[in-house]
């Protein structure tokens, strides 16, 4: 009789043990879940375009902490209210004086900016705050200053016209993308267009104090005794023009150019500078 009932004991404990476990292990996992991610904030934007539930995240110094949940309209349909999810290593950026913003491509004197969402798609990117803990954000218009610019150096290039370049222009090496024109000004004394641009690392290197740029947007059309030809460095640059730039072999040892160095915008380039190969390293510890 005894026995009977210390087998029963034993199956009930069985019994009560497997449902026991199942909710210890749920509970472990909800715990995990929720310690896995930080608090949900809202930010409103003017606009939406560009920012998808599920796939846009919001970045900081180069790593995704957090990501949209939920993109609607506000009530007034006067803009829209961005839910974002943060990790839970983000909790601190839901306080007080943090901004956020919307990151597109700008192109501008003050540097070239988010060029690379034109391939991956846009993201929110945000400069914390330090106050108290707040939830609700009112979006910025665009990039504070000084905030995600490409590296790289400027330089300045003197014309007595502008020609086909326009904000967003590339710059080539050896018809490679390198670069971008960024604006562009009449000098202060009105005699000529001043062209700012921007080289990107590590090829901003390659512009030596003997550098030579020339403008290889739109058609040349060269003509002779022979006949002619008609020369385009490629379709982008004939629609939206380009500068390209050529350093002499003797110049590999020099130092790269100085931020903010002045050339002069040819509007061709002469023969030999399509032959000059000079062997410059890309790594920053190269001459």
């Amino acid at each position: 009789m005894n026995a009977k009932n210390d087998n029963t004991s034993r199956s009930l404990s069985i019994v009560w043990l497997v449902p026991l476990v199942a909710l210890i292990a749920s509970g472990f996992l909800i715990y995990r879940e929720f310690s896995d991610t930080g608090p949900q904030i809202e930010i409103e934007f003017e606009n939406g375009s560009g920012i998808e539930a599920g796939k846009t995240t919001l970045v900081h110094k180069g790593v995704a902490v957090g990501i949209v949940q939920e993109v609607a309209l506000k009530p007034g349909l006067d803009g829209v209210t961005v839910t974002v999810e943060l990790d839970a290593n983000a909790r601190g950026l839901a306080v007080e004086g943090s901004q956020f913003w919307l990151v597109r491509p700008e192109i501008g004197f003050s540097g070239v900016r988010g060029l690379d969402t034109l391939l991956s798609g846009a993201r929110l990117g945000v400069r914390p705050g330090s106050g108290e803990p707040r939830r609700r954000f009112e979006a910025m218009k665009k990039a504070p200053p000084n905030e995600e610019i490409v590296p790289g150096r400027n330089f300045v290039l003197r014309s007595p016209k502008l020609g086909s370049l326009l904000a967003g222009s590339q710059v080539y090496y050896r018809e490679v993308k390198v670069g971008a024109v960024e604006d562009h000004r009449i000098s202060d004394d009105s005699t000529e267009v001043l062209i700012s641009i921007r080289v990107f690392e590590p090829y901003d290197r390659l512009v030596r104090a003997d550098t030579k740029f020339w403008n290889s947007g739109g058609i040349s059309m060269k003509i002779g005794l022979l006949g002619g030809r008609v020369e385009s460095n490629s379709l982008e640059s004939l629609m939206a023009g380009g500068v390209s730039f050529a350093t002499p072999d003797d110049a590999a040892t020099a130092e790269p150019a100085a931020e903010g160095a002045v050339f002069e915008l040819f509007d061709d380039a002469e023969k030999s500078w399509l032959k000059w190969a000079p062997k410059i390293p890309l790594a920053a510890n190269g001459s």
